[in-house]
This record gives C-alpha cells, sequence and structure tokens, in this order.
C-alpha cells in the first residue's frame, strides 16, 4: 500500500510553494507587453477561424497568455488571498475585453464572413467541454507547481482552447448573430471557471498555506458558493449534450428511412434537407425523375414513426422551379466553401495532366495503322532550352527489333502532328 501512495504521491518532484505563488502571480498583470501578445494571439486566432485553418489556430492557443490569471484565481481561492482574487479577476476582465475588440474588428473588416466548421463548432458547448476543460487544467496545474514543468503546458493551452471561444463571441458581435457570441462565450466561461476549479483542488490537495485565517462560517459559505456555480454552469451544459445526442440520434433515424424507403427502392435523390430546430421538425426532399401522389407522401409521413422519427413533417418537393433555385443556391454555397485542400489538388491534377498522356482512341488506331511500331512508350516531355526557355513536347519510344524505315517514320510523325494538333512531336528509338 505504501508503495501505490508513493506512486501516486503528487508531492514527489514538487516545486517549492512559495516560487510557485510567485511564478503565478508574475503571471497575472496584463500590461505592455502582455496586452500586445495577446492581442496578437486573438488576431492570428481570428485569422485561422477565419480560413478554417485548425493549425493556424493551434498557433494562437500557444502563443495566448490567458493562462495565467485564471490559474491565479483558483490559487487564490485556494489560499484565501482575496487580494489576489481581485486581481486575477480585473486581469481576466481586462484580457476578455480585449480580445473581443480585437476579434469583433477582425471580422467586422474582413470581407470572409462565412461561418466555417471551426468557428461552429464554438458555439453549442456541451458536457465534453466541461470535462475537457477540467482535465486539462488538472494537468496544466499539477505540471505548473513541478521543479521540471515538462509537456503538458502547452498541450493544456491547446486542449482548453481559451482563444477560439472569444475569437467566436467577436465573430458572433461583428455579424450581428447573438446566439453564436452567447454559445461562445458560455464555452469561454465554461473553460475559466472550470480551469479555475481544477487549480483550486490541486492546490488544496497539495496543502498550500492560506494567506488570511478565515473562520469555518465564511469557509462554508465560499464552499457554497463555488458549488452553486458548478452547478449553474453544469446543468446548461448537460442539456447541450442531450441536445447534441437527440440530434445525432435524429440524424441517423432520417438516413435510415431514406435508405430503406427511397435509395434501396431506386430512386435517384438530388435534394436533401433536414430542419431539426424547427417546431415541427422537417425533412425536405426532391428526386431526379420520381413524382408522388398526395396519398404516397400521406402514407411515407405515417411511416416516420416506425424509424423512430416523430413530431416531423416530410415535404416532397415537386415544383421544379423554386427546386431549381434552391439547388442552384447550395450548389452555389458549396462552390464558396472549397477548401484549401480541394484547390492544390486540382492544381496538381492539372500539372498532371500536363505530363501524361492518357488517349486510348489514338493508341488503338497506332496499333491499327503502325503494328511494327510496337513495343513503344508515348508521353509529354519538358525539354529545357536554356535556363529562361522550355517546352511540352510529345515522344514516341519504341523498342521494335527492327528500326522503322524513314519514310514510315516521317509518316507516323505527319500523321501524329495531325491527330495531335501540334508541330511538337519526336519518334525515337531506344537502344
Amino acid at each position: 500500500m505504501n508503495k501505490v501512495y508513493q506512486f501516486l504521491n503528487l508531492h514527489f518532484g514538487e516545486e517549492a510553494k512559495d516560487k510557485v505563488l510567485e511564478n503565478v502571480t508574475s503571471s497575472i498583470s496584463f500590461r505592455g507587453a502582455n496586452v500586445w501578445i495577446l492581442a496578437c494571439a486573438i488576431a492570428v486566432a481570428s485569422v485561422g477561424l477565419n480560413v478554417n485553418s485548425t493549425a493556424v489556430i493551434i498557433g494562437a492557443m500557444l502563443i495566448s497568455p490567458l493562462m495565467g490569471p485564471i490559474v491565479g484565481a483558483g490559487f487564490a481561492l485556494a489560499i484565501y488571498d482575496f487580494d489576489l482574487l481581485k486581481k486575477s479577476i480585473k486581469n481576466l476582465a481586462i484580457a476578455t475585453v480585449v480580445s473581443l475588440f480585437v476579434s469583433f474588428l477582425y471580422f467586422l473588416l474582413s470581407p470572409f464572413k462565412e461561418a466555417q466548421s471551426e468557428l461552429l463548432a464554438r458555439t453549442a458547448p456541451n458536457i465534453y467541454d466541461v470535462l475537457i476543460a477540467f482535465f486539462g487544467g488538472l494537468a496544466g496545474v499539477i505540471a505548473l507547481t513541478r521543479v521540471e514543468k515538462g509537456n503538458p503546458i502547452p498541450g493544456v493551452a491547446i486542449a482548453t482552447a481559451l482563444m477560439p471561444p472569444l475569437c467566436t463571441a467577436g465573430y458572433g458581435l461583428a455579424i450581428g448573430n447573438f446566439s453564436y457570441f452567447g454559445g461562445a462565450l458560455y464555452l469561454y466561461t465554461i473553460n475559466c471557471f472550470f480551469i479555475c476549479i481544477s487549480t483550486f483542488l490541486i492546490v488544496k490537495l497539495l496543502k498550500y498555506p492560506k494567506v488570511k485565517f478565515v473562520d469555518s462560517a465564511r469557509e462554508k459559505r465560499i464552499t457554497r458558493t463555488i458549488t452553486t456555480l458548478i452547478l449553474v454552469i453544469l446543468i446548461p451544459s448537460f442539456y447541450l449534450a442531450y441536445q447534441l445526442l437527440q440530434e445525432k440520434k435524429y440524424s441517423q433515424n432520417v438516413d435510415a428511412f431514406l435508405q430503406e424507403e427511397f435509395i434501396n427502392k431506386g430512386y435517384t435523390l438530388i435534394y436533401e434537407k433536414t430542419s431539426f430546430n424547427s417546431r415541427p421538425k422537417k425533412i425536405e426532399l426532391a428526386f431526379l425523375d420520381k413524382k408522388f401522389a398526395n396519398t404516397e407522401i400521406e402514407d411515407l409521413n405515417k411511416k416516420l414513426t416506425d424509424y423512430g422519427i416523430t413530431n416531423t413533417d416530410l415535404v416532397i418537393r415537386q415544383d421544379s422551379t423554386d427546386l431549381k433555385r434552391d439547388i442552384l443556391a447550395e450548389i452555389s454555397k458549396q462552390s464558396r466553401n472549397v477548401s484549401e485542400k480541394d484547390v492544390t489538388i486540382q492544381n496538381l491534377r492539372t500539372e498532371l495532366s500536363t505530363y501524361t498522356f492518357n488517349d486510348a482512341e489514338l493508341i488503338k488506331e497506332i496499333n491499327i495503322l503502325f503494328p511494327e511500331l510496337a513495343p513503344y512508350s508515348i508521353g509529354k516531355q519538358l525539354v529545357v532550352v536554356n535556363p529562361d526557355s522550355s517546352f511540352h513536347q510529345n515522344i514516341i519510344t519504341y523498342s521494335a527489333q527492327k528500326p522503322l524505315n524513314d519514310n514510315t517514320t516521317l509518316k507516323l510523325q505527319k500523321w501524329l502532328e495531325n491527330k495531335l494538333g501540334t508541330k511538337s512531336v519526336r519518334i525515337v528509338r531506344a537502344n
């Protein structure tokens, strides 16, 4: 039992308590360089969210000095240093306002205001975000109290993700979407509060000395206040997690319904829109050539309950004019959201096409008209004349035992020039 205790003992490798407290206190203040670093980090994170770049967002989280006052508040609560607590809350408020202002200004000026997936991910927090903040905070504070800080500190900055919710809140303000603003600010509050609580618990566990004597009645009031705040923050997160689970189940049921009732029967689905948050919920569909009678639509609506889909209206769009407009709008929206990866792939394909030869019909004709050429290879090659001049040339390299005579070679060359519409053709016999 003693070995297990030694194995799990948090006091092993612990930094001196006064030195840890000194480091925590020094990282709380937001003045001068810290404000500028925070503003730059927020700007970087905003750009990352705007262009949907995870790597840029992670970089911004590593730059951010936001953790300082949050950890400071947790320490202050645990050791009953109310002056330090006031200072931590004041500096966290300053940091929050600066961050919101910078992100609001960026998104207000940015011409790209489309809500990307990285932005949307921060608008509906749930219980899983609570767990991430709490356990991430635990890891961070444990690392902070060690002699050797190690790798957890940057990892905690990434995992607890304080920057992206603030930027998303700024985005919500800039576009006037207070649902995004409220959801993102709630996620930010969750992260701050549960990092603070995890700090409080570790500091208590490590038995840091109290700065001020607090009577038992006041200590109980502080504990009750913390417990109440935990419940106030937890309850909405549980509700949002429940909503997320319900939406996932609903989506799976809709997919099963579509598969069984339409796709398996050979109907070509060309339009699908599911409105989970409308009352009642709505499934809108359209098909390539299948027309449904009103009685068929009524029967399909009745079948929804067989798949666990309740309080839902099934609407089959059969008005070609309105449907065409909606489909074109959806295509236009998707084309605006083409990712950087897709653009890169298309550019590579275009570049690759300049070096590949893929004309099966031409190869078939060569085999008929010039059977003596086989075996041969045909392709495009970059010919460099000098460092500033180059061109692509179509080359046929053949390995026949008997070389083509001059007349056949000339005939093949003229024929290829005519077929390919270029004078850049060369015929080479491999040695």
